[in-house]
């Protein structure tokens, strides 16, 4: 067990260096995305970013610790590795985990969205997926037709996440809330339940930013 302490020692003043080498910078509060592979040491979680080979230690400052029962629920105490997007701060060599967008029991990274997508959203029973961006939003339905409408920009309001977009034929309405929502079928959890509507259908699921 020391032996596992001192490497997680290590391993976050080696961070902390890293993060002063860049130079001394104003600090950012704002929480942003830190995604990476995340597993527990002892009572310790240690974060290694995607393409980066620097390692973190994480502080869940979270209300009542709600990013780490999540990530319990999916395998974290039982010593699986996780890939994780955190909603978090760096600070001084540790992540400040705040929120949770997405973490999955796969133990690899995913790749981000970039300029094609901003959100995605799925569910079970039936199967669907929600595809927001810029320039289309793709809505897919087991055995059913894929519907595209046009994309657009997700407006905020509050902590709650909207899109609204129209065509002569089909509307779709969604709605994100940052509230955590476990998809046991994807051995995955999420920052967000969402809620789709579609030309009256309404679909019930998880979301996550891209």
């Amino acid at each position: 067990m020391k032996i596992r302490h001192s490497i997680v020692a290590l391993l976050a003043a080696a961070f902390a260096c890293g993060l002063q080498a860049q130079g001394s910078k104003p600090a950012d509060t704002t929480p942003k995305i830190a995604a990476g592979l995340l597993m527990k040491q002892g009572d310790k979680l240690v974060f290694a970013p995607c393409r980066d080979r620097s390692y973190a230690l994480v502080d869940d400052i979270s209300p009542e610790r709600a990013v780490t029962k999540a990530l319990d629920g999916i395998g974290l105490a039982a010593g699986r590795k996780l890939y994780v997007e955190l909603m978090a701060v760096v600070d001084g060599g540790m992540v400040r985990a705040s929120g949770l967008n997405l973490a999955r029991a796969e133990g690899r990274c995913q790749q981000p969205g970039g300029n094609e997508e901003s959100w995605r959203a799925s569910g079970n029973e039936p199967s669907w997926l929600l595809a927001i961006g810029p320039e289309v939003v793709v809505l897919k339905r087991l055995g059913k037709a894929d519907v595209n409408v046009p994309g657009g920009a997700a407006t905020r309001d509050g902590g709650v996440v909207r899109f609204e977009a129209r065509t002569d034929a089909a509307r779709l309405r969604a709605r994100f809330e940052p509230k955590v929502c476990l998809d046991t079928m994807a051995d995955a959890v999420f920052g967000w339940t969402a809620t789709v509507e579609f030309n009256g259908e309404a679909l019930k699921g998880c979301a996550w930013q891209r």
